[in-house]
């Protein structure tokens, strides 16, 4: 029998009717276009917050028409291993399922990339949120998720995982999720203050540290960067995209959004006392 993992978030982070999740998506992707891309950086909060601001990464993925995406995904509960990759079966989203592309999970995990462990994965939604976008756009992409805790050897966990990719002949593209600052009361971090000014600086300089880094490319410092200054949530992740895209040739990350919930609309300006950054963007190769 098949193994599914069903979809833990949605009616919370993105809607669980279809109907509605299909029209949500066809306008995030209305009239979004992004240039052919190796791999990119996506947010991974609600659709309401952050969707439309994932969709330009994904357009630009899409554009490259890759047979398979692995996803390197924020780690928000506990986890034992370095990586821990979903190995088998599809993951299920309101609008249809994603099956994991097994072979390369296989290869994964025989070259010591990442750890055959599906449990990390069961509440986890930084990879979650961006399936119904990928299967909006890919309808018969195959997926690799692979959680990648914020350690000194994620960027080899990317690096290992290009060269599997490589190896398996698949076109294969790669995400990585995460959120930045979590700035406010609600999140225990307000170093510049409460409301307005202390967001502003959140997002005009705490998040521009950090994304300044994944501008360079430099896989090893985005982590130490978030554990010192609170800016972001996924550096494993990040991390492991930078150097998977460093291994495939990547020579430039180009930024298509950054922004932040405070800017959404969705949060009435009485309440502007909380805030998170998103980010998205794209590595581009030599090629392109």
């Amino acid at each position: 029998m098949q193994k599914l993992r069903p979809a833990a978030v949605a009616g919370r982070f993105y809607p669980r009717d279809e109907g509605e999740c299909r029209g949500i998506l066809e306008a995030f992707f209305q009239a979004v276009s992004a240039p052919a891309a190796l791999g990119g950086i996506v947010p991974h909060a609600g659709w309401i917050f952050s969707g439309s601001t994932a969709a330009l990464t994904i357009a630009g993925l899409a554009a490259a028409r890759p047979e398979t995406v692995i996803i390197f995904g924020a780690v928000h509960g506990p986890d034992r291993n370095v990586a821990s990759v979903f190995a088998r079966g599809g993951w299920q989203t309101p609008v249809g399922v994603l099956q994991v592309d097994e072979g390369l999970a296989s290869r994964l995990i025989r070259s010591g990339a990442a750890v055959d462990d599906a449990s990390p994965h069961k509440y986890e939604h930084s990879i979650e949120v961006q399936l119904p976008l990928l299967k909006h756009v890919l309808p018969d992409v195959r997926i690799v998720p692979v959680g990648v805790r914020p350690g000194s050897e994620a960027a080899e966990v990317g690096r290992r995982c290009a060269r599997e990719a490589v190896a398996s002949g698949r076109r294969v593209a790669f995400l990585g999720s995460t959120d930045l600052t979590h700035y406010g009361p609600a999140f225990g971090f307000e170093p510049h203050g409460r409301g307005r000014a202390g967001i502003r600086w959140a997002k005009e300089v705490n998040d521009r540290r950090f994304i300044a880094l994944i501008q360079a490319m430099d896989a090893d410092a985005v982590v130490p960067e978030a554990e010192v200054n609170r800016n972001a949530c996924g550096a494993g992740a990040v991390a492991a995209t930078i150097a998977a895209m460093a291994e495939l040739g990547a020579v430039r990350y180009e930024e298509l959004r950054h922004t932040c919930s405070a800017e959404s609309g969705a949060v009435e300006d009485e309440d502007l006392l909380n805030s998170v950054g998103y980010e998205a963007g794209v590595f581009i190769g030599a090629a392109s």
